[in-house]
């Protein structure tokens, strides 16, 4: 005889509550083996593939791609075949190890497992595992985010009813009257539109036009369900809008030095096998900067009204995916030398565009750039993502007019914006801060071997 068992969704990390059923990889009746991809499931900010802890048959697929579900529940059923009790037995124990091998891999240090085993023992340092661009989830009495009602796309179609004839007794506005009047057209000779076969006043226009009708404006809506990545960033940017007192200061430099190495770079073997750009260069600036401005590197604890200065950079890049705003991080980025920066600029590129980030590759930031000269904005105001203290725009850097030497000459030109938590970092720090990173595109030559 089989047996039916069920698979329940596992912590997929970071303590999130639910995730989005992406697409089924098998389908009722496969057979599938151990550890074989069966559903693809959307968390917070990734993407994550999840393997069987059996091997046997689908029975059923409990919930439809496009389902949120919650931890823990049931989402597919399998049918085992029933062997020994020794069989069994070891069926049982491989299926345990491979659950906690699964949620060990899918949860991030210090979060408690789903099945109650204890949590791992979090980093030292007082670091705060949590999701970069997100925060702590806020939970509810029952320790669930509250699930947001999901509203399913619809369009309203434009003049749902057709043309109504003429009908005794006209049905018009005061307006409508007044401008039949002004027009010189009598309302019984107009075909009533409106609701409930009232004139309108397009259709008074109608007939003062010899029966040629406005053009027709589309007024329809569409409504798209915000999940996953937008929702979470949505309500992530709210949160630190709200809580953090946020200043920018802006500081346009003149990077023709920058770009001027950065032509030398990509022709020396070192970066023959990786792309390098002027994100490379300000990623470089940046750590310049936090090693002689490290108040910039550290967070506010508003529980013991205590700043949290790290001693060690987890550099945050924003990414513009299908998915929305991806943070992935590249862990201990001050201990890289620039080919292993560059090397990992790409690779954390790839991986967010892929969508498919582990969420452990989006926690522990301390420190953040984007770079949105890539779209062709001069300049931003960037908000915090929460649990940091600043983070670095970049605009777009065009041949401009500009002083150099005591001469106006072409010169390749950027704007930086800056934004930071006040309540720890003051104008004059934030300010010099920023200094520093000019500093270090008009003359990057001077440190980039560091």
């Amino acid at each position: 005889m089989a047996t039916t068992v069920p698979f329940r969704l596992p912590d997929l990390g970071e303590g999130l509550t639910e995730g989005h059923i992406l697409r089924w990889l098998v389908e009722p009746g496969q057979t599938v083996e151990l550890n074989q991809v069966i559903v693809e499931v959307e968390t917070a900010k990734a993407a994550v593939e999840l393997p069987s802890p059996h091997a046997g048959v689908v029975a059923k697929l409990l919930h439809a791609p496009g389902d949120t579900v919650d931890v823990g529940a049931p989402i597919i059923t399998f049918e085992l075949a029933d062997t020994s009790s020794a069989n069994s037995g070891a069926a049982a124990g491989e299926a345990a190890h491979l659950a906690t091998d699964l949620t060990a891999t899918l949860t991030v240090t210090g979060v408690t497992n789903p099945n109650g085993a204890e949590p791992i023992a979090k980093p030292a340092g007082n670091r705060t595992a949590v999701l970069v661009g997100y925060g702590p989830l806020q939970e509810t009495a029952s320790g669930r985010r509250p699930k947001k009602p999901t509203v399913q796309a619809q369009l309203v179609p434009e003049n749902p009813e057709p043309p109504a004839p003429i009908v005794p007794g006209v049905l018009a506005k005061p307006p409508v009257r007044k401008l039949a009047r002004e027009l010189g057209v009598s309302l019984d000779r107009v075909a009533a539109t409106g609701p409930h076969h009232t004139v309108t006043r397009d259709d008074v226009l109608a007939v003062a036009n010899g029966g040629l009708r406005p053009r027709a404006v589309s007024r329809s809506e569409q409504r798209i369900p915000v999940t996953g990545v937008r929702l979470l960033t949505a309500e992530a940017m709210v949160t630190s809008a709200f809580s953090a007192p946020h200043v920018t200061v802006f500081l346009t430099v003149d990077v023709t030095s920058t770009m001027q190495l950065l032509a030398e770079l990509k022709q020396l073997p070192e970066f023959a096998t990786v792309k390098v750009g002027p994100l490379l260069m300000a990623v470089k600036a940046t750590l310049f900067a936090l090693s002689r401005h490290p108040e910039m590197n550290a967070s506010w604890d508003a529980e013991r009204a205590e700043i949290v200065q790290k001693n060690y950079i987890n550099l945050g890049i924003a990414a513009a995916t299908p998915r929305g705003l991806l943070v992935p991080v590249i862990a201990d980025a001050d201990t890289l030398s620039t080919v292993e920066l560059a090397t990992q600029l790409a690779d954390v590129a790839a991986i967010a565009r892929s969508g498919h980030v582990r969420p452990s590759q989006l926690s522990g930031g301390t420190f953040s750039i984007s770079n949105v000269g890539v779209f062709g904005v001069d300049a931003g105001t960037p908000i915090l993502p929460p649990g940091q203290g600043a983070i670095l725009a970049i605009g777009t850097i065009a041949l401009r007019p500009w002083v150099h030497e005591a001469v106006v000459v072409p010169r390749q030109v950027a704007t930086l914006s800056l934004s930071f938590d006040h309540r720890m970092i003051d104008g004059e720090q934030g300010s010099k801060f920023l200094a520093d990173i000019g500093r270090y595109l008009r003359n990057p030559a001077l440190h980039v071997l560091s």
